[in-house]
């Protein structure tokens, strides 16, 4: 076992906390965020002290249309610096690129954007195609995080052959991603192990990607940071895709570091996230989303029963586990 970088009340000063909040949230709303809530989230982040702010994804128009979707969905560079201006803090922007839906002409050099760090997302199968993006993005000047998806669906040796192969790459951080909210903090540490050892290798900086279908994304986070996990990441009040993430807000107050501050987070849930719920957006953890976490499913079937505003739990259990 890797040697614990620290025991969980110790200050880390490695820790880089990467706020999701417009992309992953934007899951939920179709990327649909007023300019005020972005801009007063955007102000609340750099008053809290959080080291990256993801403003959402780098789609490519190509595979989807721009009528369906709000601006975040493509994040153009007008639209970005609609809101930072030239960034001059010390906040860093970032960006994610899905493999396969992310045309690479669409990603200026780093000379001519205000972002700092693009986030390649893949799935273990498309392994090679990432590695392509991440030269590209990494010979253009910007940061590269590359978050492996869906890793509890991967078998050991093709996870040991994908982390080889990105260890080699110029990616900067590597994730280790439990998409459907499925792993327990203790396979969480080991698989954290596993890819600390890669990064010690390689020198690369390890980050997590927490989702919250069992109540763990916070759990599961101050638990890898606790061995040696760098780059965590969290959304405001939880909000993401299906049950959400690690809550921003319980990640600063645990965390001893003093130029984290947390009460900027609170007021923008008072102002924001408040009337947000209100007006029927919906995420976090409920039964459908623990069913098939716990089952290892990918949570869109869940996303559909909250939709149709379900409550038969238990035929929705069976229908999960039908094919187990």
């Amino acid at each position: 076992m890797l040697e614990q970088k620290g025991d969980l009340t110790s200050f880390r000063p490695d820790i880089k906390v990467v706020d999701c909040t417009l992309r992953d949230g934007g899951l939920v709303n179709n990327f649909e965020f007023s300019d005020d809530f972005v801009r007063d989230l955007y102000k609340t982040n750099v008053a809290a002290g959080i080291d990256y702010m993801e403003f959402g994804y780098k789609a490519s128009k190509e595979v989807f249309d721009p009528k369906d979707f709000g601006k975040w969905k493509f994040c153009n560079e007008e639209d970005i610096r609609a809101i930072v201006g030239e960034n001059n803090t010390d906040l860093k922007i970032a960006v994610m690129a899905d493999v396969g839906r992310t045309d690479l002409n669409d990603i200026p050099p780093k000379s001519e954007s205000v972002v700092d760090l693009i986030r390649v997302a893949t799935y273990i199968y498309q392994i090679p195609a990432a590695i392509e993006m991440i030269e590209d993005f990494a010979k253009k000047g910007y940061e590269v995080t590359v978050n492996i998806m869906a890793i509890s669906t991967a078998s050991e040796t093709e996870l040991d052959l994908a982390l080889e192969l990105l260890g080699k790459s110029s990616a900067n951080v590597i994730y280790l991603v439990d998409s459907y909210g499925s792993l327990f903090p203790e396979q969480m540490c080991r698989l954290a192990e596993k890819y600390l050892a890669v990064g010690e290798k390689y020198n690369k900086a390890i980050g997590i990607h927490a989702h919250n279908n069992q109540q763990l994304a916070f759990a599961n986070t101050i638990q890898t940071a606790s061995i040696g996990i760098s780059y965590l990441d969290a959304t405001v009040n939880g909000m993401g895709r299906g049950a959400g993430n690690c809550c921003t807000e319980l990640l600063l107050g645990f965390l001893r570091n003093p130029k984290y501050k947390i009460a900027n987070i609170f007021k923008f849930i008072e102002t924001h996230m408040v009337p947000l719920k209100k007006s029927g957006v919906t995420w976090g953890s409920d039964i459908q989303y623990i069913i098939t976490g716990q089952a290892n499913q990918h949570p869109r079937a869940a996303i559909a029963f909250t939709a149709e505003k379900r409550t038969d739990y238990s035929k929705f259990y069976t229908e999960v586990t039908a094919y187990e």
